[in-house]
């Protein structure tokens, strides 16, 4: 899926205040109140707030989001329901986002005014695709998938317990109520499943049965004299999403028995917990080294960058990076800068090869809006950076840096997470359901039903013990260096190495990358390849005295296709005639999760691949379109190696596979 440009709603106000589509010819909602509507049509028409008392997870999805009443309307009722489930998932498709200036206007003065200023200071860019938004401490979460229907809803894996279908009327967006549209609101929806809607078109009835669901017409209100409500009741023979994927939404288990065990302390394993812990898991986290500690470097001195990129095709790499950098920006600014010292106030990524007019266009054609990137001139660049740049830059307003240990500590920290540092797991062994984790002795650290490995290279020699291949895996040490003296410097620079001005005065700037290097001393020059990409850089010189010089090193690991390794892990044994050319169908070994591979982006990807484990984990909605979700799968390698094979002749699938994860 591209990214061409998405346009804004385009709305007018009559002297009622009543919200115009002129595009549709249409209104936003009915002349007797969008609230009312809300809660008669959407929310009583799926039976809400009754049917999600008591529930640990409830899934509503929305076609339609306009200027989010029902969101906020049903948003307002879950506060109110001592019964509220303990998470609200949200799934909102909207082709035309409405401005922040208009959703301030529509929602000024209205009940749920407050609710929609939490809304408004979360709004993302306007990009196409997903965007995961936060609220009430994360039990709230709003996926919000910026696009066309046709194109989004088959990218989207989830299992809603409600639908609410609010587009404007079926002769004047036809392609919202298309019947492939409703078919695929069946295949995604839980067992039991409801929807409703305001229009009782004959198109719209019949599009929801052929989808499963049993219509009903009951009688409205206002200006609407009957609305549509309807329950799923697949006939025998229908498909589902789960004949396709593994479930997702409604075979998660009660909180009191969700249990997770994370292998690894470092980004991705702090980032796995945390992201489990808040859907419901007790999670305990197991590493072999000691807590970490400032002895070497003060940790405020550290840090580390995060932005998006531009890539001329929008490659799944760019696309995995936008996401990333947007998700990890909205979660910093949720942090306070006290505890975990970060910037997200913009970072400049130097331009090697394109013209200022050349990245314009790029930004053109690929409908990238300001608010996410912009091609800044040198001149302008460096006024921002408050050094010379010789070169256009391109300009991340959500991109900055953070102090990476700081944050690490800050998410295993989190309530639920129970950190064991100095436990080095010698092995892995399932018994009973549940996989345990064993030290040199075979005695057992830990165990749980769920198991996600997070330490990188390091997970092939657990992978071994159940004698699975190895993850094609490659290693690289990387050095960064650091002094104390007074720069010039205002915002993160990014380009041929980067650069971050340090709180207190300072600057940080690397990295080295040695791949097959286990050295782990500080070496002067390494220093000094550092210092040297930083005045190509910035002009800026480092002070001349080796003494002043800090630094860290530390190890990177990454995929040989330079993406990351997110997902549960394919069955160490594969069936003779399984399909080996889709990865998302192949079978998985019980519980047993990865998240590795993330290279020199760890803070950019970790934080959203995390809540991507975590949610295919829990069963809720994921927050990466599918194409993306297949991307990252471990499993994307026995594919290739499938089709490798076939192309060279041989079987198109072996008889047995019994080690699956294979480069």
């Amino acid at each position: 899926m591209k990214t061409p440009a998405l346009g804004a709603a385009r709305i007018a106000w009559d002297e009622e205040g009543t919200a115009h589509a002129p595009a549709f010819g249409d209104v936003y909602h009915a002349r007797s109140g969008a609230q009312a509507q809300a809660r008669t049509v959407f929310l009583e028409g799926n039976g809400l707030p009754a049917r999600w008392a008591g529930c640990p997870d409830f899934t509503i999805a929305e076609l339609g989001l306009g200027l989010a009443h029902n969101l906020l309307a049903t948003w307002a009722a879950w506060r109110a329901d001592p019964a509220r489930p303990t998470r609200l998932h949200y799934v909102a498709i909207e082709a035309h986002p409405a401005s922040r200036e208009d959703l301030a206007r529509a929602h000024a003065g209205q009940p749920q005014q407050a609710l929609a200023e939490q809304l408004l200071r979360a709004w993302p860019p306007r990009l196409r695709g997903l965007h995961r938004l936060d609220f009430e401490g994360g039990a709230l979460r709003l996926l919000l998938a910026l696009g066309d229907v046709q194109e989004l809803l088959p990218q989207l894996v989830f299992r809603a317990d409600a639908f609410y279908l609010d587009g404007f009327a079926p002769d004047r967006n036809p392609r919202m109520w298309e019947p492939r549209v409703l078919k695929a609101l069946g295949r995604r929806a839980a067992p039991g499943a409801t929807a409703a809607t305001w229009s009782v078109a004959r198109s719209v009835r019949e599009g929801l049965t052929s989808a499963g669901f049993a219509c009903e017409r009951v009688d409205g209100a206002g200006e609407k004299r009957q609305t549509l409500r309807a329950r799923f009741a697949p006939r025998h023979g229908q498909r589902s999403l789960a004949d396709d994927a593994p479930p997702a939404g409604s075979t998660a288990p009660a909180d009191a028995s969700r249990r997770a065990l994370v292998v690894g302390a470092g980004l991705a394993g702090a980032c796995c917990a945390a992201a489990l812990a808040a859907q419901g898991f007790e999670v305990t986290v197991l590493d072999r080294r000691p807590a970490q500690t400032s002895a070497a470097v003060d940790a405020s001195r550290l840090a580390g960058i995060f932005h998006a990129t531009v890539h001329a095709d929008d490659s799944r790499h760019a696309r995995l990076l936008r996401a990333g950098a947007l998700h990890s920006a909205r979660l910093l600014a949720t942090l306070e800068s006290a505890r975990v010292p970060h910037d997200r106030s913009g970072l400049l990524r130097v331009e090697r090869e394109l013209d200022l007019a050349a990245m314009q266009a790029r930004l053109d054609r690929l409908g990238l809006p300001p608010d996410f990137v912009q091609a800044l001139p040198p001149e302008v660049a460096s006024a921002r950076a408050g050094v010379t740049l010789a070169r256009p830059a391109w300009f991340f307003p959500g991109g900055g840096w953070i102090a990476p240990i700081r944050f690490v500590g800050e998410r295993l920290a989190q309530p639920r997470v129970q950190y064991l540092p100095g436990r080095e797991v010698a092995a892995l062994r399932r018994e009973d359901g549940a996989w345990q984790a064993l030290d040199a002795q075979g005695r057992v650290l830990a165990q749980a039903p769920e198991l996600v490995l997070a330490n990188a290279d390091e997970a092939n020699a657990l992978l071994a013990t159940l004698q699975a291949a190895p993850l094609p895996l490659a290693r690289e040490r990387g050095q960064v260096s650091s002094f104390a003296a007074p720069v010039p410097l205002r915002c993160a620079l990014a380009g041929d190495g980067y650069a971050v001005p340090l709180p207190g005065g300072g600057l940080l700037c690397g990295a080295t990358r040695q791949p097959g290097d286990d050295a782990a001393e500080l070496r002067d020059a390494d220093h000094r390849a550092n210092f040297e990409r930083l005045q190509r850089l910035c002009g800026l010189q480092a002070p001349e005295d080796p003494a002043q010089w800090q630094g860290r090193v530390g190890w990177r690991a990454h995929a040989i296709d330079r993406l990351p390794l997110a997902g549960p892990l394919p069955a160490l044994t594969i069936a003779s005639g399984t399909r080996l050319d889709q990865a998302r169908l192949l079978p998985r070994e019980a519980g047993l999760h990865l998240l590795c591979g993330l290279g020199s982006r760890g803070l950019t990807m970790a934080p959203l691949l995390a809540e991507l484990v975590a949610a295919r984990i829990a069963g809720a909605p994921l927050p990466l379109e599918q194409e993306l979700v297949d991307a990252v799968d471990p499993a994307r390698f026995l594919v290739r190696a499938a089709r490798a094979s076939s192309a060279a002749g041989a079987a198109a699938a072996p008889a047995t596979s019994p080690r699956s994860p294979v480069a």
